[in-house]
């Protein structure tokens, strides 16, 4: 009996049940949702003033900005230092790009940046960066270049929704800078003076020898009215310095000037400076740093990563309450904000 149960149930398996599966499976398939149109990424151009070509180019935005990072800083720096100086590079740049910032007037109008450091950032060409590394590290140094700018691509700092004057410098004297204690102006509120430990920098101590008729020559160019004593030596006075430790005002015999504007007549690496007197006639002059100090330090950007600090966290150690968007999207709330 049990037989007979088992093999008409198999039956009707075989006979009714088997066929409709068969046939639901050939039916047609239920309509999919087709994909979602892939919007294509927007590219950005930049107008780059050649400074020793004397040539206007329009480079891609990201291109560009490999040829920063490998002009700026060492490529032996570490990994997240790099990338650190790839979105400071890229703010810097977008910010000129959108009108955000103005380079000096009458130095390239019309133009978003140029090559000149002393003016807007350093940029090299990938082939002449490779040619300076020589063969032995070209390959590996501007695969590392690229890894920096295209693991950080199109991110910027902004500071409560506005891009910021991302500056930067080599590096600073224990302290960076509050920027109205550089330029003169409203303060900053994300350029302010912070811990920075850059002792490892080349060059960071330095000294300079300079004789008192040299010194009283540039002092007579710049002051033309102002009498200067016979003997400067003695009669040089440091009057008050910044928060970041560089001379703010300083006198020279009658002369009351900045701390600035001595280091640039001189040409001093930065304006953290003692003077003393040297053999006869002569003024030794010691400097700390080299830069102007506002921003980030290079130095002390790869001292953190050094420690284990991430692109990020460096990035908001040295620019106070900021915050790190990409282009996109900090576009998309502009236009929100607008509308």
């Amino acid at each position: 009996m049990k037989k007979i149960l088992y093999y008409t149930a198999l039956m009707v398996l075989i006979v009714i049940l088997l066929p409709a599966i068969i046939v639901r499976g050939c039916g047609p398939a239920p309509p999919q949702k087709p994909p979602a149109p892939e919007i294509p990424e927007k590219v950005y151009d930049i107008t780059v003033y050649n400074k020793d070509t004397k040539l206007t180019e329009v480079m891609d935005l990201e291109e560009y900005i490999k040829g920063v990072v490998a002009a700026e800083m060492p490529a032996d720096f570490d990994l997240e230092a790099l990338k650190a100086q790839a979105v400071a590079a890229r703010t810097f740049a977008y910010g000129r790009m959108s009108g955000a910032y103005r380079s000096k007037q009458g130095v390239h109008d019309g133009i978003d940046i140029c090559t000149d450091s002393t003016h807007c950032q350093a940029w090299m060409s990938a082939e002449s960066a490779k040619k300076r590394w020589g063969i032995l590290f070209a390959s590996r140094n501007w695969s590392k270049i690229e890894r920096a700018v295209n693991e950080t691509k199109g991110l910027i700092i902004v500071y409560q929704g506005d891009v910021i004057n991302a500056l930067f410098h080599a590096s600073s004297a224990g302290r960076t800078e509050n920027a109205e204690d550089v330029w003169e102006g409203k303060s900053v509120p994300y350029l302010r003076s912070v811990a920075s430990s850059d002792e490892s920098s080349k060059g960071y101590i330095t000294t300079v020898t300079i004789s008192e008729d040299e010194l009283t020559e540039k002092l007579q160019e710049a002051y033309p009215e102002e009498e200067l004593p016979e003997s400067l030596a003695d009669d040089i006075e440091v009057i008050d310095i910044t928060e970041g430790g560089r001379v703010k005002t300083l006198r020279v015999g009658n002369i009351i000037m900045k701390g600035t504007e001595f280091r640039s007549l001189l040409g001093l690496r930065s304006a953290c400076f003692s003077i003393s007197s040297g053999d006869e006639g002569q003024i030794s002059i010691t400097t700390t740093g080299h830069g102007h100090g506002v921003g980030m330090s290079q130095w002390g950007a790869n001292a953190l990563a050094k420690t284990g600090g991430t692109f990020s966290e460096i990035l908001r150690h040295y620019y106070t309450g900021v915050d790190i968007v990409s282009i996109s999207d900090h576009e998309a709330s502009a236009q929100r904000t607008d509308n």
